[in-house]
């Protein structure tokens, strides 16, 4: 899913440019400009990344860090200063946070600070099956395709599961019958057929490519071809 990254910075125009950006890069964003603000969006919100500015008004950027890593919260933390000096750094990392960048910054510097954290904590899910731009949760049961959110039956989504569990596999009609609706199914013979249908409008709705392909005279395989 889409990681969501919380700004708190109170130079309105510099945290709308960050914003900007980082919508642009696919990121779910949110702003506040202010650091009792910014402390309580983050406790609400649970973002996957802060960036943090180190002089706010009412909570200074230290202290917001200090509140957080206070309550165990491990949430990466990058620290936006115009200090430069190194007493001020450790004092940055003291308070736990996790990278700091100098203002003023490069925002191809910053973005590529995010995706480096964001990649060191977000584990894979192994409730998470993911091919090509589409991904489905199997704990919450959500799908999603380009950042769309898809809803499907609960038979839709056991198809749905069984494909991407085994990805570029050609799954026999018989193999799929049997693990989706049960080696004793007595309905309708072209149930497969059906489903499959059903899958593809869903799926392709926004006239994605299709990722479900037919092999004929056997079954089906999720592919991008």
């Amino acid at each position: 899913m889409t990681s969501q990254i919380l700004i708190v910075e109170d130079e309105v125009k510099l945290a709308q440019f960050i914003e900007l950006e980082l919508k642009y890069e696919g990121y779910q964003v949110t702003v506040t400009n202010d650091g009792f603000t910014g402390l309580t969006t983050a406790r609400e919100i649970k973002p996957d990344l802060i960036i943090l500015d180190w002089m706010l008004p009412g909570l200074s950027g230290l202290e917001l860090c200090r509140r957080l890593r206070t309550t165990g919260d491990k949430v990466p933390v990058i620290l936006l200063t115009a200090k430069d000096d190194v007493s001020d750094r450790v004092a940055g990392l003291d308070a736990g946070a996790d990278d700091y960048v100098l203002k003023p910054f490069s925002v191809e510097e910053l973005l590529a600070r995010v995706r480096a954290h964001l990649r060191r904590t977000q584990e894979p899910n192994p409730d998470l099956l993911m091919f090509e731009d589409l991904s489905l949760n199997r704990s919450t049961r959500e799908v999603y395709r380009n950042n769309r959110e898809i809803e499907l039956t609960a038979k839709e989504f056991d198809l749905l599961e069984y494909l991407m569990a085994h990805p570029r596999q050609v799954l026999t009609r018989d193999r799929i019958l049997e693990t989706v609706w049960g080696y004793d199914f007595m309905g309708d013979s072209n149930i497969i057929e059906v489903y499959v249908r059903y899958l593809r409008l869903k799926l392709e709705a926004n006239q994605e490519k299709r990722l479900i392909q037919t092999v004929r005279g056997v079954g089906y395989v999720l592919r991008n071809l």
